[in-house]
This record gives C-alpha cells, structure tokens and sequence, in this order.
C-alpha cells in the first residue's frame, strides 16, 4: 500500500485514551461506518476570546481514533491537490504564517513526520523552511503547550504544507487564546514578512471591532476559517480585510472533476452585525458584511490525517475537519501563487477559477442563501471552492483586465 492510499480499517492496534471530552456525534453518512463520531476539538468560549475551529473524529465516548504508524483515514495532500486541481508548488521565498494560542513543542518534529510519510519536501528550521515564534517575534520563550490548540496549529501547518510544498513555514504563537494576545501575533507575522497569514480560529462579533486592525495587511494575504457553529458569524471571519473561508463535505466521485462538494453542516455563515460589507461584496439580502467567501474542505466524517498531539503524551495520527482545516487549505493556494494580493477581492474577480458548490445547508435562514448552498454566492461557500490557483493571488489580478 502506497503512503498516499485511503486507509478505512481501523486495527486491533488503535491506541485509545481516556479523558473528558465534549458530546460526540454520530455519522449519519452512507459512505462511513455509523460507528464513528466527531466532536469540536476546543471548548466554547465567552468574551473578547477565541476557540479552534477544527473536530476531530472519535469513538462513541468522545475518544479521539488515533493510530502511531500511519493515518486510519483521511484526505491526503495528493487528494487535496487533485480534488482542488493545484499543479504549482510555491516558492521557498513564500512565506505563509500560522497564527494560533498557546505553543507546540513539537512542532517542527511532528511535521516532518507527516511530510515525509506523504512524500514531500522536507521543512525543517535549519533548512531556513520552518521558524517557529512568541507573538513578540522571538524565537524563545515561547507559551505552555495547549493540546486543542497544538491539534488546531498542526492542522495548519500539514495543509499549508499539502497546497504549498515549498514555501516556507512560520509558526507564531500567542499567549493565550484572547484576542488581544492573537492580534498581537497577527501584526508579528506581518511584520516578520509573511505573505500568507491563516487563522483557524473564530470568537463571537461583539467587542471586537478595537482588534480588526490586526487584521489589516495590504499586500498580504490572511484567510479566517467562518466557524463550525452554522449561521452564527464570528470574528475574524466577518472582517472586511480577510478572506472568510467556509467548510464542505468533499467526496470522491465518478464525475468529470472526479469529486463532489456540498455545504458542510456546521460551516459557519450569515451576515455580520458590526462589519462594514466590502464594496466587491453585492448579495443583496445582508447590509453588512457577508460570510464566506470561499470554502474547502471542512466535514469530518470527509476529513483529512493529520499527525499532531495525542492525548496521552507524543504525537499520532488523527482525522480532522472543520473549517480550521479549510482556511489554510486556501491559504496554501495563496502560496501558490507567490502570496501577495490585491485584496480580498480576488475569488469574487476570478469566479471562473472556482467550483460553485450549489447543495447543502448549515441551518435555516432568511434569506435563503445566508445558509443554504446554492447556483452562485452563497453564505456557506461563498464563490465556491478552488478550481486550480488563479483565483488566489496577485498574479491572477495582473493578468485579467
């Protein structure tokens, strides 16, 4: 079996481990087993703070399903890169950032592992690939490791790496996870030179307009993930300056493409209270800001492997989803494209370059389209999901009147 093969077994070998985990839910998918589950990966929160949008798959108790050798499902990076139609592969001298709280000691050694099982270049700090920072911008000193939060900056990292092999890697980790210490980090990375920013994390609207500036980085290009709570908008995803990217159901199919894609349910979507609507943006059925822009995949029962911290103590594999899996599934294919933007306007220039996800709902709105997939712009997927990379990126503004 090839590394890049689909592995739905699960062996008597499965390392499980006990603690106390949120409700899991069951799959109610034909194409996997009713025995598996998923759950969010960080807990809710309250206030001017910030949770993780990634979940992850489990057993029946919440336990995540995790493997030590080799991934028991999910996408891999020649999956993403054939469903998604990306031939490039950056550049060295891209740079994409990961902003997220708390640290990850292992990090550099967790993904050289998933780079190498996957067959891609290695990343590595003394190659100059992979740097990994305090929201200072110090390479020391660097927070307590969080396990939700390193699962959630892994996930980044493997598909940044899965879209872009060659670009090079920052990790900047904030103290905590409030936005006064994750906005912090956002202005480090632009200021250390980052030409990609994701963030894989969301909180609720209100009081967060004083850290919008953060968000701010002409030339740059920074992706938010929508959410993993429906048609509840949060922040930074409702930003006028990001990218919103929500989340799909990604499945291998017998079609031209040779996959298909419907509006994930639990994306996040719908109309921002507090956010002024960019002048590109025209839906008609919100006066504010609308998200998404765009998607990718998202569902867990349709996941991605994922080697990252294991409860328990050391690293393995896991099945991830959520939109923390698609914010920087995009933000690879800015890397793609050499990173720097227009703004994020781009997808809405370049709709041609994407795959209009027309099926599929998050919840019940009025209007319709702030939930429900449809032909066009949609909250849950926005424009749709990439059809190649020309719709991310500087190069493609340049080269279309």
């Amino acid at each position: 079996m090839t590394p890049f093969a689909k592995i739905f077994c699960v062996p008597a070998a499965m390392v499980l481990a006990f603690t106390a985990y949120a409700t899991a839910r069951p799959s109610a998918e034909a194409d996997r087993p009713a025995t598996l589950y998923e759950r969010p990966v960080c807990p809710t929160v309250v206030g001017a703070v910030a949770r993780c949008h990634a979940h992850v798959v489990t057993d029946s108790s919440g336990r995540p399903i995790q493997n030590a050798s080799a991934p028991l499902a999910g996408l891999t990076p020649a999956d993403l890169r054939d469903a998604y139609k990306i031939a490039g592969m950056g550049s060295r001298s891209t740079v994409i950032a990961v902003v997220a709280a708390y640290g990850y000691d292992n990090a550099e050694a967790d993904l050289a592992i998933y780079r190498n099982y996957f067959g891609l270049p290695p990343c590595t700090k003394d190659a100059g690939c992979f740097r990994k920072f305090n929201q200072r911008g110090e390479e020391k000193d660097y927070p307590a490791q969080n396990l939700d939060w390193a699962q959630d900056s892994a996930i980044d990292l493997e598909m940044a790496s899965a879209m872009c092999p060659k670009c090079t890697l920052y990790l900047v980790e904030a103290d905590v996870n409030s936005f006064d210490s994750l906005s912090a980090a956002e202005n480090t990375a632009a200021a250390l030179g980052a030409h990609v920013i994701t963030n894989s994390y969301g909180g609720d609207e209100p009081n967060t307009q004083r850290f919008e500036s953060a968000y701010h980085h002409p030339g740059v290009a920074v992706t938010a993930s929508s959410g993993d709570r429906g048609d509840i908008v949060q922040f930074p995803a409702s930003s006028t300056y990001v990218v919103a990217v929500g989340g799909t159901r990604l499945v291998r199919d017998g079609s031209a493409r040779g996959w298909s894609e419907t509006a994930w349910k639990d994306g996040g979507s719908g109309c921002s209270a507090f956010y002024a609507k960019p002048k590109w943006q025209k839906d008609s059925g919100c006066a504010k800001r609308t998200v998404a822009d765009v998607a990718a995949e998202g569902d867990p029962f349709t996941g991605i492997a994922v080697y990252c911290p294991v409860t328990g103590g050391g690293s393995g594999w896991l099945e991830f989803g959520g939109t923390s899996v698609a914010a920087p599934i995009i933000a690879g294919i800015y890397g793609v494209n050499g990173g720097a933007v227009h703004d994020n306007r781009d997808p809405y220039r370049h709709k041609h370059a994407l795959f209009d996800v027309t099926s599929g709902a998050n919840g019940t709105c009025d209007p319709e389209y702030l939930c429900t997939a449809g032909p066009g712009y949609d909250g849950p997927t926005g424009w749709g999901t990439p059809n190649g990379a020309s719709a991310f990126g500087i190069r493609a503004i340049r080269t279309t009147p």
